[in-house]
């Protein structure tokens, strides 16, 4: 037994470490670390449950050590059974009444929130941006309907202003979730569900995926770009301008395969919506290759040659090696993919 006991006090430096790492990450990705208000509604909100919890496991733990130490069998008493008392309604009456309390607290402020977060036609009023997401495995596209402008994994939106999220998947659920600017809504095959969200500062703030959805569930990610107005109005501008022709003979070489290779189911023109594979008209601008691979072109060729061993699941078909692509023509088709910026 005092083996046994040993055994699982070695465990317990291993368990604080876990519970320390647990609450570590980058700023934009924590749901504790709110950068939004929608994100601080939702953080007030969990904080009040979690004070609420926290009352009511002292008081009980309290009652139960005392308890058990209070009326503990003491030597001598191994005969001793103690009177019994059953039916006490007065106590009955207190823990009962308590947690209905305790819910009331929780209530109040939980209820009108709930509606209020929820609400997206009082946002619309309000001049808020619509982006319309489709959801693929394991990619998203988004959709500025008004503006015309269609891109892939990075998403912009200005600051300080409200922002609609009207979601769809285009085969499985998926689940649409930015941690520091608010909570998750659900993407379904056939429905369009949902989701206000709101910036404070400029910056990037990292999503993904909450829905187990296949193989690269976990690799599923995107970035939401926060920037000011002006910004982003400069940014559709560009987006719709689309990015300079290819200078270098390599890139222009490439430009070509690409449109030999790519085209069936890539789309590069802001305003081309392509639901076989992501737009690619800002890819020099982004952060990520594939949302999670470093964004340089020794990685994108090895993306390109075979996608699947990066990204299991992934439906871009292999180009290297049995493929139709020799060496030299996929680094033709990176040097012309990291042509594509609007960044001016």
């Amino acid at each position: 037994m005092k083996r046994k006991w040993q055994r699982w006090f070695r465990l317990l430096p291993l368990a604080a470490l876990a519970l320390l790492l647990s609450g570590c990450g980058k700023e934009g990705v924590s749901a504790l670390e709110p950068l939004g208000p929608v994100a601080k509604d939702q953080a007030d909100l969990m904080l009040i449950s979690v004070l609420i919890m926290v009352v009511v496991v002292l008081v009980v733990g309290f009652i139960y050590f005392y308890v058990l130490i209070r009326f503990r069998k003491r030597k001598g008493q191994e005969d001793y059974i103690p009177k019994q008392v059953e039916g006490n309604t007065t106590l009955e009456i207190v823990w009962t009444v308590i947690p209905i309390v305790l819910l009331c607290i929780l209530a109040v402020p939980t209820v009108p929130k709930t509606f209020s977060l929820s609400d997206t036609h009082s946002a619309k009023k309000e001049s808020a941006l619509e982006i319309e997401v489709s959801a693929n495995q394991f990619w998203w596209q988004f959709t500025y309907p008004k503006q015309k402008v269609t891109t892939a994994q990075d998403v912009v939106i200005p600051t300080d202003r409200p922002v609609v999220f009207k979601l769809t998947s285009n085969d499985v659920i998926h689940s649409f979730w930015v941690p520091a600017l608010g909570g998750k809504v659900d993407a379904n095959p056939g429905q369009v569900t949902t989701l206000k969200l709101e910036a404070d500062k400029e910056g990037t703030y990292r999503g993904r995926c909450a829905e187990l959805c296949g193989s690269s569930h976990a690799l599923m990610y995107f970035n939401v770009k926060a920037v000011s107005s002006a910004e982003f109005d400069r940014w559709i501008k560009e987006m719709k301008a689309g990015p300079d022709q290819p200078a270098s003979a390599s890139a222009k070489q490439g430009e070509q395969l690409f449109k030999q290779n790519c085209m069936s189911c890539h789309a590069v023109g802001a305003s081309q919506t392509n639901k076989l594979a992501p737009n690619l008209t800002n890819f020099a601008d982004r952060k990520y290759i594939a949302g999670f691979l470093d964004h340089d072109k020794k990685t994108l060729e090895k993306w390109i040659a075979d996608p699947s061993a990066l990204k299991p699941g992934a439906t871009m078909p292999a180009r290297g090696a049995s493929g139709k692509l020799t060496d030299e023509q996929i680094k033709q088709i990176a040097d012309y993919l990291f042509t594509l910026s609007v960044e001016k």
